[in-house]
This record gives C-alpha cells, sequence and structure tokens, in this order.
C-alpha cells in the first residue's frame, strides 16, 4: 500500500468520524431544540388557540415528560434490536409529530402531539449516546462526550433567537414546521451515514420483555445510581436557572429581551468551554475528580446566589452565580456519563436510558418550582438551584466509591470495545 493510498484512508476515515460526530450531535440536539425553540411564542400561541398561559405551559411539560419516559423505552429496544432501527423510527416519530404539532386546531391536541415529539426525541438522544459508548470506553468516551456538548451547546444558544426570528416572521407554527424539517433532514443523514454500531453478537435478548429486569439490575449498581442522581441534580438546577432567571433578570432587574439573550448565550458558551476544557483535562486528569469539581462548582454557584439575593448584592454577582452554575454543567454531563455507562458496555443503552430519565424527570420537576411564591422574587430559584447543587454533591459523595475503582478512567489508554469488524482498536488517552 502506497503512502498516498494510506493518506487518503486516513483523511476519508477523519471525514467519516467528523459526519458521524455532527450527526450525534445533531440527534442530542433535538431534545434541547424541542423545549427552547418555540418557548418565545408560548403567549402568542395562548392566544391564537384561545387557552389560559398554565395550559399553554403543558405543552413545555408534556414534552419534557415524554423525552423522560421516552428514554426507558428506547434503551432497551436498542440493546435488543440494534441502534439504527429504533433511531430511524424515533426521529420519524418526532418529524411527523412536529408536522402534527403545527397544524393542532386545539390545545388538547397540541398537548398531545408534544408528548409524542418528546418521545421521538428521547429516542435520539439516548441512542446517540449509547453509539458512543459502543464506539468508545474511558477516556475516550469522556472526551466524545466533551466534543457532542461543543455540536449541541449551540442549540441552547441558537434556538431562542431562532424560534423568535421565525414567530415575528410566520408565526408559532412555522415554528414546528422548522423543526419537522430539521429532524427529516437528520433522519436522511442518519440513513445515509450513521452505520450500525452494535454488532449483532453483542445485542441483548428479551428487549422491552425484559426492560423491567435490567432496570433492576442497574439500579442495584451504586456508582451507576450515584452518577445519574449527581447528572440528574446539576442538570436540573440548570433547568431552574433556565425557568426562573428571565422574571429575575427582565422583571426584577429590567434587563430588555436582547440583553436577556445575551446573558443566556454567555452562559451557554460558558458550559461549552468548560465541556471542551474537560475533554482535554481528561487526558491527564481522572474523570471522577472532573466530576466532583462541577458538581462542587454548582453546589458553591447555588450557594452563592441564595447569599447574594437574601443580601441584596445587586444584578452583577447574580450574574456571576448563574455563571457559575451552568459552566459546572459542562463538567458535570460528559463525565457522568462516561463513568455512568463504563461498566455496562451489554446494556448500554438502558443505561444511557436511566442517566436521560434522570435528567428530564428532574429538570420537569424543578422547573415549576422556582414559580413558588413569586411574590418572594428570586428566593424561590436561589434556594431551588442550591438546594439541587448541595444535593449533588451529597450524591456523589455517598453513592460513588472513591476514583481507585475505575482504574479505566485515569490518565491512561482506554479501549475500544471490539468493532462491528470484530478488530479491537486502542484509542490513545
Amino acid at each position: 500500500m502506497t503512502q498516498a493510498t494510506t493518506e487518503v484512508e486516513a483523511h476519508g476515515s477523519r471525514a467519516k468520524g467528523v459526519s458521524v460526530l455532527l450527526i450525534l450531535g445533531a440527534l442530542v440536539a433535538l431534545g434541547p431544540l424541542s423545549t427552547d425553540a418555540y418557548v418565545p411564542g408560548l403567549p402568542r400561541l395562548a392566544h391564537d388557540l384561545g387557552s389560559s398561559a398554565s395550559t399553554a405551559q403543558l405543552t413545555v411539560t408534556t414534552c419534557l415528560i415524554g423525552l423522560a419516559l421516552g428514554q426507558l423505552l428506547a434503551g432497551p429496544m436498542s440493546d435488543a434490536l440494534g441502534r439504527r432501527r429504533p433511531l430511524l423510527l424515533g426521529v420519524a416519530v418526532y418529524a411527523a409529530a412536529g408536522f402534527a404539532c403545527a397544524l393542532a386546531p386545539n390545545i388538547a391536541l397540541l398537548i398531545v402531539f408534544r408528548g409524542v415529539q418528546g418521545v421521538g426525541g428521547a429516542f435520539a438522544l439516548v441512542i446517540a449516546y449509547a453509539c458512543v459508548r459502543d464506539r468508545y470506553a474511558g477516556n475516550a468516551a469522556a472526551r466524545y462526550f466533551s466534543l457532542l456538548l461543543l455540536v449541541t451547546g449551540l442549540a441552547p444558544i441558537l434556538a431562542p433567537l431562532l424560534g423568535a426570528q421565525i414567530l415575528s416572521l410566520s408565526g408559532w407554527r412555522a415554528i414546528f414546521v422548522a423543526l419537522a424539517v430539521l429532524s427529516g433532514a437528520v433522519l436522511i443523514a442518519c440513513v445515509g451515514w450513521l452505520p450500525e454500531s452494535l454488532p449483532r453478537r453483542s445485542r441483548q435478548p428479551g428487549g422491552l420483555r425484559v426492560a423491567g429486569s435490567v432496570y433492576l439490575r442497574l439500579l442495584r449498581d451504586r456508582r451507576l445510581v450515584g452518577y445519574a442522581l449527581t447528572n440528574a441534580f446539576v442538570f436540573a438546577a440548570m433547568f431552574a436557572y433556565i425557568s426562573g432567571s428571565p422574571f429575575i433578570l427582565e422583571d426584577l432587574h429590567g434587563l430588555s429581551p436582547r440583553q436577556y439573550s445575551i446573558v443566556f448565550a454567555v452562559n451557554a458558551l460558558g458550559l461549552v468551554a468548560a465541556a471542551q476544557a474537560s475533554g482535554r483535562l481528561v487526558r491527564h486528569v481522572e474523570a471522577r475528580l472532573l466530576l466532583s469539581v462541577g458538581a462542587l462548582g454548582s453546589a458553591a454557584g447555588g450557594v452563592a446566589l441564595l447569599v447574594f439575593v437574601t443580601t441584596g448584592a445587586g444584578l452583577w454577582p447574580l450574574l456571576a452565580g448563574f455563571f457559575v452554575v451552568v459552566t459546572s454543567v459542562g463538567l458535570v454531563l460528559p463525565n457522568a456519563a462516561a463513568l455512568g455507562l463504563e461498566h455496562h458496555g451489554a446494556n448500554a443503552g438502558a443505561a444511557a436510558a436511566l442517566l436521560g430519565f434522570g435528567q428530564y424527570l428532574f429538570g420537569g420537576l424543578a422547573a415549576p418550582l422556582v414559580g413558588i411564591h413569586a411574590a418572594n422574587g428570586a428566593l424561590p430559584t436561589a434556594l431551588v438551584i442550591a438546594g439541587l447543587g448541595i444535593a449533588a454533591v451529597i450524591a456523589l459523595a455517598t453513592l460513588v466509591r472513591p476514583a481507585i475503582a475505575h482504574p479505566s478512567l485515569t490518565a491512561t489508554d482506554s479501549e475500544r470495545p471490539p468493532a462491528p469488524g470484530g478488530r479491537r482498536r486502542r484509542v490513545n488517552a
């Protein structure tokens, strides 16, 4: 084989790796896009369909429920049938539900269609994470999850801005059409460029029939539960920020919607930057240490927010507290996913489903809590964020064994599981 041929093959392999990364990033982004893109249109949506604001908010709630419960279905299905067929089904359901939402004649049907859309997004999310675990382990998986956050980190930055622009031009129904068209493009990309990552010999028989026993077995792993809870608490703290910060910063501190969108974008960039820093540091630092720093950062930022609110410290300290809370998510999500999936390669789909289920269940529960006792201003939001951050630290400290229990996630080479072709490859950590 000539050197030129070798270089061409290496270039083709890199190009294929980039395309797979972009597709997986798009799949993971469908979940955030489902909730962030159309939020600017909620008031107009409620008016057009003759519903109250609280009823319109149920379209967000049912989507989050679908995102949570759908992952419990997608995980065992993909472990039994392979990744491609359930994934293509889920993305197709997401696209169809998007068109149905755009055509919904009343709020009741829209609420139902949003739940279905959430289920489709759940299949995309959990199977994308399982595909990473099929290909990588150890530090390599942690770095890949960090790269996914680089791709998907643009979603919370751009989605509200794009949604507001579409809303101003064509109305809220056009936002759902745009989501359906986007997911259709992702479906085509999956068909053409995303290969099956789970070989037949590695699939788990039984599927949904044995899902209950699989989940019970996974829940007996204290480390997985610890990582899942840490991940869920920190993610929920971010959801509390997303739900409470518009009212705090706009209504209480007088920021304009444009100024708020800038704050939102800066915090999202902090999350992405932290994830990329984690991807580089994990070459030399244990993944569990980076996860611990992220959990402690979330707790410290939440406690600082509580102090700032109770002492009336003003706008800039609040912005600093929010930034620390959101940025910490970038250290927690990739490392919790890599650590939680590390010892469950045979049931990567189900294990990823538990991680994702906790994220969206706790996030959905945290979001309305910030509105309790609204007369107290920013205090409920600060209390919820601080409590969730402290809970993450407690879960990590009490349920997860010392980092020595994960020798494969130290600064050593990680080994990729057997590829579909049967040859095992080394991944330099």
